[in-house]
Order: structure tokens, then C-alpha cells, then sequence
């Protein structure tokens, strides 16, 4: 659980990157409409939630450097018994401030009288343009209002600056606080991916593995961070597969990709085992080569290295274990110049982790890949894809799909894997789905 104290220091620290004569706004995420008057289930904008750990739509807040007596101000729904005995408890203005350490906090629907003023004088407006397109519109009416009013001495902003250029670096560095719900996210999902490895067997559906997934994430208090993948056979080829219906057969690998989000916060974990709970010669050795890959990318993982670094690595090692199986000719470093392993291996290695799975910060700084620094996340996720109908690869290779991913925190010396709690090595693999249930 993260305290509300640390929300606070998120946002002091914000505002003085802000500047005293700016102003900072952000929105809650709005509520979505499955159909007719059904909901996606709720989850709050990752940035407001980052700022305030509250959970409820109809919100906004409002950052304003040096105001007195009240510099951080929310706007929200009040309590209300007859909408809560319909849709839950809500906070108020006055938990707002109690429960989650505002300044203050007024109704949201008074932010059309109050918001304006708290603008007025404000250099420039730190906001999120182009996510919510009505919420933009209300914003610019808000500034027009105070523009419209400077013949009485009111000073509109002369600037609006992108919130992400602030914000997103903030959320690139993880806490003791956020690492410690990363850690529980990951050893959530690593439980449930062992549980459906035992549950795994030839005949059943793909959709049944997703079932043990999802029932070990509800059960310890967490959500999917995405939809799951489970890939059976040449289904594991498909990168971004979601179908989750195809019968598992006898002698086929399973690719599943399934990450936890709890608190907020999410893992993305991929493991690749057989079906029948044994490799083949052709699925080990393909498996052996991504297991070295992504062994030799987490040792990149450390204070100093480039962000490509550890993606260097495991092409390399690719590169060099296609070579070795003939599935590639010629030298690997005339291989590793023409990009030869793209056939197979078409993605990058990895990417940044946090509230979102493909979570916020810049990857390049002045056209340079960044360097790793101490409490960044990232994921390390080399694979192997060989499509069914893939030309000049021998047939026993063919429909092999395989995708190993963990969660790794960049520390001051070793890496640390949040997800070592799934096994990999595949002797490993096979004891488990071996073991009696």
C-alpha cells in the first residue's frame, strides 16, 4: 500500500518543476460504456492516480505552486446516499482531503465557477491535450473565460505545456513504496503462470488455461494488466494473439502471456512449455537459445548501460544459437549486419514497467538511448518465431512459436527479477507439470 504521504511528495515535486507562476490539471479517466447502461470496469488515468491514489471518476486536480492557504485542490463528487446505494461509497470533498491528503476540495460540478480563478495569473497550464477530446474542450473555455477578462487586469496563461515532459520522467524512477506493489503484482502473476502450467494438458482449450490465469489474479485481489495471451501450437507465431479457443495438442508448445495488475501497478510475464509436459529435441533447442538470450540481456540490466544494451545482447545470442542450428548461414557478425534474426525475432527486447504495462518515459534522450539508472523497471522478453510456412526451414522447426519474459528492476548492483517466482529452466518446467497436483 502506497501512503498517502508519498502522493504528496509526488506532487510538491512536480510543482517545482512546474514553476511558481504555472498551473498543473489533470483529469480522471471517464467512466466507459460497455453497452446500453453496462460499464467497462472502472480503472483510474495512470498519471491522477500517480498524483492522488484516488480511485473515483469525476474528478479533477489542480496544482497551483505557491497559492495560499491551498496549493493542491481537488474537484469531485460529493457524498450522495442515494447514488451510493447504487454504485458504492464515494469520498467527498471532505474524505478528498482526510483520506487522501488534498489541500482542499470542492464539488465537481462548481470547477465551471472556481477552476478560471485558480488559472488567472498563471503563466502557463501543464495538461494532458489530445486524451479526453471533451475534457480539452471544457479546458480551453476555462482559459477563453480569463482571456475575456483581461481588460479588467485579468492575466490569461501564454503558454500550454505538455504534462508528459514533466510527469512521465518523475514516474520513470520507481520508489521503495511502488516496488514493493510491483513485487506483489509480479508474485501474483508468476503464482497463477504455475498454476496453469500444472493445469495444462493435450485436449484442453486454450480458453481453459486462461480460466486458471484469471482465477489466480481475482483470488489474490489483482485484475489482467492486458488481455492474456494463450497460444497454442502455430498460435504462439501470432505476436499479439487473442483468440484464446484453439484445442491444445499433443506434442504443440504453449506461449502464455499474462501479467497482474495490483494496486495499479503491473507485472507482464511470458512463459513457453509443452503441452504434453515434455520437449522435443527441436522445441528444447529452440527454447535453450531464447533461455540464453534472455539470461544474457538481464546481466545488461544495470546502472550505466544503455537501454539497448540488453536488446543487443540477446540478438546477438540469437543470432549466434540460429547459426549454430543452421537455421541461419554465414558468419554471425554477417548475420548480425544484415539483420538476419528478424525473421524469426521481430521485436525489441523489452520495454519500461510501471502503472501502465508499456509504461511512460522517453527512451531516447537527445537521439541517444538512454542509460539505465537505479530504480527503473523494465521487461526482458527475447523470443523465437517460426512460422508454419516459413520457407527454408526444415519442417520439424516449422509452427514453433516460444516467448520467455520477466520483470527486472535496475538496482545499484545486481539485477533484481521480480518474477523469478515461475520457473524457466526447462528441466524445471517439466518436473513441475510432472509433479502430482
Amino acid at each position: 500500500m502506497i501512503e498517502s504521504k508519498e502522493y504528496a511528495r509526488r506532487r510538491r515535486q512536480l510543482m517545482r518543476m512546474a514553476g511558481a507562476d504555472a498551473i498543473v490539471i489533470v483529469a480522471a479517466a471517464p467512466e466507459r460504456v460497455r453497452n446500453n447502461d453496462a460499464h467497462y470496469p472502472y480503472r483510474q488515468d495512470s498519471d491522477f492516480h500517480y498524483l492522488t491514489g484516488f480511485p473515483e471518476p469525476e474528478a479533477v486536480l489542480a496544482l497551483v505552486p505557491g497559492r495560499s492557504p491551498s496549493e493542491t485542490i481537488l474537484f469531485c463528487r460529493e457524498r450522495d446516499a442515494e447514488r451510493e446505494r447504487w454504485d458504492g461509497p464515494r469520498a467527498g470533498t471532505e474524505g478528498a482531503v482526510a483520506d487522501y491528503g488534498l489541500d482542499d476540495a470542492f464539488p465537481i460540478d462548481d470547477i465551471d465557477d472556481i477552476l478560471p480563478g485558480l488559472i488567472e495569473g498563471r503563466s502557463r497550464v501543464y495538461y494532458h491535450f489530445g486524451r479526453d477530446s471533451e475534457f480539452d474542450l471544457k479546458l480551453i473555455g476555462w482559459v477563453n473565460r480569463v482571456r475575456a477578462m483581461t481588460r479588467q487586469g485579468a492575466r490569461p496563461p501564454h503558454e500550454f505545456v505538455a504534462l508528459s515532459h514533466l510527469l512521465h520522467d518523475l514516474r520513470l524512477y520507481k520508489s521503495r513504496a511502488e516496488l514493493r506493489v510491483m513485487r506483489k503484482s509480479a508474485q501474483i502473476a508468476a503464482a497463477a503462470h504455475v498454476r496453469a502450467m500444472r493445469a495444462t494438458r493435450p485436449g484442453m482449450n486454450e480458453h481453459e488455461v486462461e480460466a486458471e490465469l484469471l482465477h489466480a489474479f481475482r483470488r489474490n485481489g489483482a485484475v489482467p494488466s492486458y488481455e492474456p495471451i494463450v497460444g497454442g501450437g502455430a498460435n504462439a507465431c501470432v505476436l499479439h494473439y487473442r483468440a484464446n479457443n484453439a484445442e491444445l495438442r499433443d506434442g504443440d508448445l504453449l506461449l502464455v502471456d499474462a501479467g497482474a495488475e495490483y494496486q495499479c501497478y503491473a507485472s507482464d510475464i511470458t512463459r513457453t512449455w509443452p503441452v504434453n509436459g515434455r520437449w522435443s529435441a527441436e522445441q528444447r533447442a529452440l527454447y535453450e537459445i531464447v533461455l540464453a538470450a534472455q539470461r544474457d540481456a538481464i546481466d545488461e540490466v544495470r546502472p550505466g548501460r544503455s537501454f539497448d544494451a540488453y536488446h543487443q545482447a540477446a540478438v546477438r545470442t540469437i543470432t549466434r544459437g540460429l547459426c549454430r542450428l543452421g537455421l541461419l548461414s554465414g558468419s554471425v557478425e554477417k548475420n548480425l549486419r544484415e539483420h538476419a534474426y528478424r525473421r524469426f525475432y521481430m521485436h525489441k527486447t523489452g520495454h519500461w514497467l510501471g502503472l501502465d504495462v508499456h509504461d511512460v518515459g522517453d527512451y531516447r534522450v537527445d537521439g541517444e538511448f538512454r542509460e539505465l539508472e537505479p530504480g527503473m523497471v523494465v521487461t526482458v522478453e527475447p523470443g523465437l518465431y517460426i512460422a508454419p510456412d516459413t520457407r527454408g526451414v526444415p519442417a520439424r522447426f516449422r509452427g514453433i512459436g516460444i516467448r520467455i519474459e520477466d520483470d527486472v528492476v535496475v538496482t545499484d548492483g545486481e539485477p533484481e527479477v521480480l518474477s523469478a517466482g515461475v520457473p524457466k529452466d526447462p528441466d524445471e518446467i517439466e518436473a513441475l507439470m510432472a509433479a502430482p497436483a
